[in-house]
């Protein structure tokens, strides 16, 4: 390692080697070489902190070397030297990581103080308490960071009053007090010695890097261990020498909205640390263009310079001493969904960065803050429990432990949360009128899941560490017992679940927003489609900018009240009669709801999944029949209180409905007759979706809407299944021609959603003109894992590293990707004119889409609010692509 990059003076490091200089060490040298007042310094580099690390940590004499030379530099810079009884030179020496990690590691300021410089000061100065105040905040701060003195205890001393920014003790006094903790609590006195002050402090600051808040930190953000931090030695400047003085925090462009325009807070007559640490109320940085208006332009104009070159909106740090603006920090302004869409935008307009750079510069997860409320926790708020995040946004209530609770309590007016060990069809009245859901059981693609976020609302499932007891109406977590009627949160962003009511911002699109999408359209790449199951969610997909619909889950158009009960009976049927009773019931609703899906998406493609019931969702709950057959029975030994004729009755029709149930019963109903599997068994299933969907296309048609129905045949293994059932939908689909007298063009394909399929995909697509991944099921198929068990063991192997993430958030391309890359390649050598898609929920995964476009399939599908998102990952994807 090159001792020439251990120690590097604003004036001459490389700003662009911000690896080596860290984020706030760059910044430094930027602005010093922009010609912007810096107090002049020096950077310690990331390198000599790996070294520290490789020494044992130890400050290297090597690097203690360069230390001192670039100190004596310094010092003839300032005409000051450390430790000058009469003209003293006071430093700070602050952290700097390559990725900004904002008060999670130290620093120490005033360096260089003791009971011979504080006179100094005084003299200078003009101010004998301004002096002994320097002296106390830096005994402070390095009893607190190098010593490691408790902090309570320092702090207790000095209580600033919140007004004036004085102290309710003598600085003098403080100092003394201060002086006493540290010879009772501390092994090792203050250095009299600056030099020493300042190698302690370097060491000090370069163990930071390795605390427990900075480790948390840096793990929750996905930032490496291995970068280290600079640290910066830099002169001091002081904002709290008089009325004339101050100091403050400017953003160039507002951090919540965009709007371009100063925003922060200046606080007079303070240092940095005073804004920190909350104890005075700051001013709007307004207040500075009233009190000093010369000063506030400088400011003006230095952001404007500093945004212009790094062309990003800037977070600065500045001084004012005595009428003079000292800038002691720039780096990248962390933002808000909301500030970042419009910044982007803005900033494309004005020219100061490409229209690719303004779709790089957003994260899908800032953009999906504008598409759900955002939960705001404040200190004081307490988390019950934690669970997968499964559909984003927040929302308050009252807990209701059944659907029909919150059947009635949203009735009633309130706003209800749904909690329950897992959810089903029967459920759905219950669901579609909660603000939020919650599931002891399930993971990301349980039912609870995929219909909360086709509905766009929050939810978190697998919530490990929840007991509930229907009976009692209690909920019980690690943190406590609540109860049915309590208030909580749902923060289905991080899969939190918090006591009481917490805060939440509305979600809201704006103008900007439909800017950013407008402009991430122009790259290109793959087209976005949406899984959309009702004419509603069709509506919404469509104005979230859907090109069509990728995936149409017939049976969730029976979740509606009033249908389910239809599909059971078809599913309960014991002979053919009783089915087609069932089936002439369920026909007139699928054919109403394609036309106003048809309808909605006139001009773009809906592809339609024939029937695929796990009927494990559908079938009549068995404990609730055992126990309506229980109640029946002790009801019939007291005749006297009972119709006898009709409780027998009743009691035969529950009897028959449990025996049905248990001979239908699976043992692994999502690998059990279902899709392609459930139309061989009966065909009249098949043939009935087929006529609703080509009657409602014939009717579309004419009424002039144009209509593009793609039928698409679920969870084939065998090419015969896929053949069997194409036969059946293109005699229907004569048939219905020929009733009308009009034809509909229309297209016939198949699922990818097993691994066998994977394997003969080329075969498959031999006899389609489209295949589509349920990478859902494809996943569970291919990995054996059950998506909705694993909630319970996976977040272990996530925790230990032995999976880097949940394979049904993020596909897994090593298994899964490398099939659905087999088979797009097999069914294009097959096929060459077949159209390729991912209609799992992976579709709106930004990871999982670039994946999917190196693979260059058309395109993507996935729940209507996750569209944006998507529309953005392939955009991203296509410039990346290009770039590649």
């Amino acid at each position: 390692m090159s001792a020439s990059r251990w120690v590097v003076s604003f004036a001459e490091a490389d700003e662009s080697q911000r690896y080596l200089l860290g984020g706030k060490g760059a910044g430094l040298a930027a602005m010093t070489q922009l010609g912007l007042p810096v107090p002049p310094g020096f950077i310690i580099t990331t390198d000599a902190c790996r070294a520290f690390y490789d020494s044992g940590g130890l400050v290297s004499e090597d690097v203690w070397s360069l230390v001192k030379e670039a100190l004596a530099r310094l010092e003839a810079t300032t005409g000051k030297r450390l430790g000058d009884a009469s003209d003293p030179l006071l430093l700070s020496v602050r952290s700097g990581g390559p990725v900004s990690m904002p008060g999670m590691m130290d620093t120490i300021l005033d360096l260089g103080m003791n009971k011979d410089t504080v006179g100094g000061l005084a003299v200078l100065s003009g101010d004998e308490e301004f002096a002994w105040d320097a002296y106390r905040r830096f005994v402070q701060m390095y009893a607190d960071v190098v010593l490691g003195v408790d902090s309570v205890a320092l702090h207790a001393v000095t209580r600033v009053n919140e007004s004036e920014g004085g102290s309710t003790l003598d600085a003098r006094d403080a100092v003394a007090s201060l002086l006493e903790i540290v010879d009772r609590k501390s092994r090792q006195p203050i250095p009299h010695d600056p030099r020493e002050q300042l190698r302690h402090s370097v060491t000090a600051v370069f163990k930071s890097w390795m605390n427990r808040r900075a480790v948390d930190y840096r793990k929750a953000e996905g930032i490496p261990d291995d970068l280290y931090t600079a640290v910066n030695v830099q002169a001091m400047v002081f904002g709290n020498t008089g009325g004339s003085s101050g100091t403050g925090v400017v953003f160039t462009r507002d951090p919540t909205s965009g709007e371009p325009a100063l925003w922060g807070e200046y606080l007079p007559n303070a240092q940095g640390e005073d804004i920190v640490a909350g104890l005075r109320t700051p001013l709007p940085v307004s207040a500075l263009a009233e009190q000093q208006p010369d000063v506030f332009a400088q400011l003006e104009a230095a952001a404007r310079l500093v945004e212009r070159y790094n062309k990003d909106m800037q977070d600065m740090e500045f001084t004012v001493e005595d009428g003079k603006l000292w800038m002691l920090q720039t780096r990248r302004g962390k933002r808000a969904g909301r500030s970042a869409v419009r910044c982007a935008v803005d900033m494309a307009n004005e020219g100061l960065i490409s229209r690719e750079e303004a779709v790089a510069r957003v994260a899908p997860s800032e953009l999906d803050e504008l598409l759900h409320p955002v939960v705001e926790p404040r200190p004081t708020d307490t988390v019950f429990v934690t669970g997968l995040a499964a559909s984003p946004g927040g929302a308050s209530g009252i807990v209701a432990l059944t659907a029909d609770d919150a059947e009635r309590l949203a009735e009633a007016g309130h706003d209800v949360v749904l909690v329950r060990d897992e959810t089903s069809p029967d459920d759905f009245h219950g669901m579609v009128v909660s603000k939020a859901m919650v599931t002891a059981r399930g993971g990301m693609t349980s039912h609870a899941a995929v219909v909360a976020r086709g509905m766009g609302m929050c939810c978190v499932v697998g919530c490990r560490d929840l007991a509930i007891d229907d009976g009692a109406e209690t909920i019980t977590s690690p943190v406590g017992e609540i109860r049915a009627g309590d208030a909580v949160t749902v923060d289905g962003t991080t899969g939190r679940v918090y006591l009481g009511t917490v805060p939440t911002i509305e979600a809201k699109q704006d103008e900007y927003f439909d800017k950013f999408l407008g402009i991430a359209s122009e790259m290109g790449g793959l087209s976005v489609w949406a899984n959309a199951d009702t004419p509603q969610d069709a509506r919404v997909a469509l104005a979230f900018g859907a090109e069509g619909i990728g995936l149409c889950r017939t049976e969730h158009m029976f979740f509606q009240p009033g249908r389910i009960e239809a599909v059971r009976a078809m599913i309960m049927a014991s002979d053919d009669a009783s089915r087609a009773d069932a089936l002439s019931t369920i026909e007139p609703f699928q054919t109403e709801d394609f036309a106003e899906i048809f309808t909605a998406m006139d001009g773009l493609p809906v592809t339609i999944r024939l029937l695929d019931p796990p009927l494990h969702e559908f079938l009549p709950n068995r404990i609730d029949t055992f126990e309506s057959i229980n109640r029946l029975q002790r009801e019939l030994e007291d005749p006297l209180t009972v119709d006898r004729l009709e409780a027998e009755t009743e009691l035969e029709t529950l009897r028959l409905l449990l025996a049905r149930t248990d001979r239908l019963a699976e043992v692994n109903p999502m690998l059990g007759h279902r899709g392609a599997r459930l139309g061989v068994t009966y065909p009249e299933i098949t043939r009935m979706q087929a006529r609703a969907i080509f009657t409602a296309a014939v009717q579309c048609a004419e009424r002039g809407v144009a209509v593009l129905p793609e039928v698409m045949v679920p969870l084939v293994a065998y090419l015969s299944e896929f053949q069997d059932q194409k036969r059946i939908i293109v005699d229907t689909a004569t048939e219905v021609f020929e009733r009308y007298g009009v034809t509909v063009e229309y297209r016939i394909g198949s699922m990818i959603e097993l691994p066998r399929a994977a394997l003969i995909a080329g075969e498959i697509a031999a006899e389609c003109d489209f295949i589509s991944f349920g990478t859902n099921d494809l996943t569970q198929t291919t990995l054996g894992l059950s998506r909705d068990d694993s909630s319970r063991f996976l977040p272990g192997y996530l925790s230990r590293g032995l999976v880097g993430t949940d394979p049904f958030v993020v596909l897994d391309i090593e298994g899964v990707g490398r099939l659905v890359s087999m088979a797009t390649t097999a069914s294009r050598e097959s096929n060459p004119e077949i159209k390729v898609g991912v209609c799992g929920e992976h579709g709106g995964d930004p990871t999982s889409v670039a994946f999917f476009a190196s693979l260059g399939l058309d395109y993507v599908s996935c729940s209507p609010f996750r569209v944006p998102i998507a529309r953005l990952a392939t955009a991203r994807a296509a410039i990346q692509g290009s770039i590649d």
